[in-house]
């Protein structure tokens, strides 16, 4: 089992040089190609195998667009309450096909599991992203009861953590539903974002910027927020993971953060396929 360790950061006062080298996680991982394919093959075997079994719903929309659907996977009892998992990749990139499997381990633990799709970036902007996220949480939080608990990787990981704001755009019921998000490698402050060059197709501006940054807004009290990183990611990632758990420390809602020993950006969501995980356990126990 991948050894959690409770995270105390100490900043070193490094000023960063290249913004494009801090947030390139792909280039800080020697295999990063192997990935996607494999994430791809094990997605596609995961759903096909909860097809069979009667178990998941494909593709259901939650508005117009060509991108605005989720998947959706039941446990084979009554759920004991949902799990939403958001897909990363600098909300420019990415489909949620590849992350299917990600679902097997809160679903071997009795929650039925939502894996929201979203229009990317330049067709659409992050506080467009933010709204639909927002309507998909709406929409399957009317076909599921019980507890929320919102999780997302990198840029899902911002996504996860907006809904716990206090201006998400979500209803009430909803909001008062969600008691634990888990941030994985989680962008909190999306300033620095700007001073990369992928904020070409991103479009940020600096009141944009603010406004759509976790860190910088307050969250609804009496949730629980949860960040993960793995120990072997880029710095800034890791700088990241610990600004919210601190920011968000005294509004109202218990915070921790973690870093997983020998894991890196691309590895560390591994958990999520294991019921037995500890990264499962943090979003689910």
């Amino acid at each position: 089992m991948t050894e959690l360790c409770e995270e105390t950061w100490i900043a070193k006062g490094d000023v960063v040089a290249d913004f494009d080298a801090a947030y390139d996680n792909r280039a800080a991982v020697a295999d990063a190609a192997a990935f996607g394919p494999r994430w791809q093959a094990d997605a596609t075997a995961f759903r096909e195998r909860c097809r069979e079994e009667g178990r998941a719903e494909i593709g259901i929309p939650y508005g117009s667009g060509s991108r605005e659907r989720y998947d959706l996977f039941r446990p084979a009892s009554e759920a004991r309450g949902l799990v939403v998992f958001i897909h990363g990749g600098y909300w420019k990139s990415q489909d949620v096909e590849n992350f299917s499997h990600f679902a097997g381990g809160p679903l071997a633990c009795g929650y039925a599991v939502a894996l929201p799709e979203y229009t990317l970036c330049p067709e659409t902007t992050i506080p467009n992203i933010t709204r639909e996220i927002g309507t998909c949480l709406d929409h399957v939080a009317e076909r599921v009861s019980g507890p929320i608990r919102l999780s997302g990787h990198s840029a899902g990981g911002h996504l996860a953590t907006r809904m716990l704001c206090t201006d998400a755009p979500i209803a009430e019921s909803t909001a008062k539903r969600v008691d634990r998000v888990v941030s994985i490698s989680g962008l909190h402050d999306l300033r620095p974002i700007m001073r990369t060059a992928m904020n070409d197709v991103l479009g940020l501006d600096l009141q944009t910027a603010r406004a759509e940054s976790p860190a910088l807004l307050e969250p609804r009290p009496g949730a629980e927020l949860v960040c993960v990183v793995g120990a072997n990611e880029l710095p800034e990632l890791r700088r990241q993971n610990a600004l919210l758990a601190n920011v968000w420390c005294g509004f109202g809602l218990k915070t921790r953060a973690f870093e997983v020993s020998d894991r890196h950006h691309l590895d560390v969501i591994d958990g999520l396929c294991e019921a037995d995980s500890a990264l499962t356990r943090l979003l689910v126990v």
